[in-house]
């Protein structure tokens, strides 16, 4: 039998004003859902109900969209990372350490297991998981109960560095041709999943490692699936020369040049264009380009914030009319603290707190990730859209004093004050509980894992080095 339930007389209710395209807050409002679709979000509801659950004391918010995540393998990278990066391959971590620094087979799913609990905790509903295939991957997404838009990625090439300060590039285009074969035949099994709720997108690992046939074949294909499409791109210093020396144009005007730059497309990351202080380029058409053609860039502020690099700056590429949406790179899996991390590092780049407002980053975090994963029935809270949501915790002292909660919970709160996420109308955290995972476990086992990483990682290292001399402990050991 169909079950109707009703949260109502919520202190806030994060509803959508389809008149004005807006998010709005509702007080004392009440959301019926049924089916796992919303039948009602306004005040005052009046229809049948199986189930009411008291909103008192509780901000109802839409689920975020999180499109740009690597759950199978960041979560292992706390404590590596954190302050590291190759001084001659201007400080980015990603060809000399990222390299060496893997989970082994065992670990995967535990990485998986922590990442995806971490997301729920702070709001994540739907997510895009940008991972290289993995034997329990469907089986883990369907479990965890997100809505995960599954991303296996592939590439024609892999990086390395054999003296610390030159990237090379090992290049097997079969490989990679065969390696976007069996991503596609991934994606139809997600897309068959019985659970309903994982889709797919075709994302080419990297510019500077895939083939021009390979990026414009994989675009291709994703169009004729009707697919979202994405792309690392325009995220290091390296990639910028590597693309520029290759073919005397940027990454963002080759991947125009090759034609899948579109409203169906994101870049990854998006951060060192033409008119990059560091590139000092000649030309001054990327931003325009990335607005032009309605492409959508997934930002990730954290990753680079831990290596001194910042995308300069969010709130300038909205006023350029630039789609962006939010992502979360990197450990921790915290899309609120991710938000937070927007708003300051935008400011801070632009020296200027009125560059971008809190209803820009709530935004990018909802509507705008709807709209990159080609969907309008998530990222809001509407009859006929998806029952994915968040209660809020309102009284949790870190959301006092309560004036204006979205500002409360991402500038001060963040996942404490996150009390229950439904998705399709189920709860995957309850009481401030993932349902689906042990986390506490996951990360009990992650932590063994990493002590393999650490003992394996010298024979990966084109120096043969021990962790502890590129990545030192904070204080040593006596």
């Amino acid at each position: 039998m169909t079950k109707t339930t009703v949260i109502r007389n919520a202190s806030f209710v994060v509803g959508w004003d389809a008149d004005e395209s807006r998010h709005t807050y509702i007080p004392d409002g009440d959301v019926a859902f049924r089916d796992g679709a919303i039948v009602f979000a306004g005040r005052g509801y009046a229809g049948p109900a199986d189930e009411t659950i008291d909103g008192r004391g509780f901000m109802v918010m839409p689920g975020l969209v999180n499109i740009h995540s690597h759950p199978s393998s960041e979560p292992l990278n706390k404590g590596f990372l954190d302050e590291l990066g190759s001084p001659a391959l201007y400080n980015s971590s990603l060809y000399e350490y990222m390299t060496i620094l893997v989970p082994d087979e065992d670990a995967v799913a535990d990485c998986v297991r922590v990442a995806y609990s971490e997301l729920m905790l702070s709001g994540v509903t739907t997510l895009t998981d940008m991972s290289g295939a993995h034997p329990a991957w469907l089986d883990l997404a369907a479990e965890s109960g997100l809505r995960i838009c599954m991303a296996p990625m592939f590439r024609s090439a892999r990086w390395l560095t054999r003296n610390g300060y030159v990237v090379e590039y090992e290049w097997d285009a079969k490989a990679g041709e065969k390696a976007m074969a069996d991503a596609l035949s991934l994606i139809e099994k997600a897309q068959a999943h019985p659970s309903g709720r994982l889709t797919g997108m075709v994302s080419p690992s990297q510019i500077d490692t895939c083939t021009p046939e390979l990026i414009q074949q994989s675009h291709a294909e994703a169009e004729r699936r009707g697919l979202p499409w994405q792309i690392h791109a325009a995220q290091s210093t390296v990639e910028f020369h590597e693309i520029t020396r290759r073919h005397g144009v940027t990454p963002i005007q080759w991947l125009e040049k090759l034609g899948v730059l579109g409203d169906t497309s994101i870049v990854g990351h998006g951060i060192f264009l033409d008119d990059y202080p560091r590139n000092a380029w000649h030309s001054r058409s990327d931003l325009a380009l990335l607005a032009e053609t309605g492409t959508t860039v997934a930002h990730c502020p954290t990753v680079f914030m831990r290596r001194g690099i910042a995308l300069k700056d969010f709130g300038r590429y909205l006023r350029a009319g630039v789609k962006m949406g939010i992502g979360t790179d990197t450990y921790p899996h915290n899309m609120l603290e991710e938000m937070r991390s927007v708003a300051y590092v935008a400011r801070l780049m632009a020296e200027n707190p009125r560059t971008l407002t809190t209803t820009d980053i709530f935004n990018a975090a909802t509507i705008g990730g709807a709209r990159a994963l080609l969907r309008d029935d998530i990222g809001r809270l509407a009859a006929g859209c998806k029952a994915d949501m968040v209660m809020v915790d309102v009284k949790h002292p870190m959301m006092q004093p309560g004036r204006d909660p979205v500002r409360s919970l991402i500038y001060a709160a963040a996942e404490r004050a996150v009390h229950t996420v439904f998705i399709d109308g189920r709860r995957v955290v309850e009481d401030g509980q993932v349902v689906a995972f042990d986390y506490p476990a996951a990360a009990r086992r992650l932590h063994e894992a990493q002590k393999r990483t650490e003992a394996a990682a010298p024979s990966r290292d084109w120096r043969g080095r021990a962790v502890t001399e590129y990545s030192p402990l904070t204080f040593p050991v006596v």
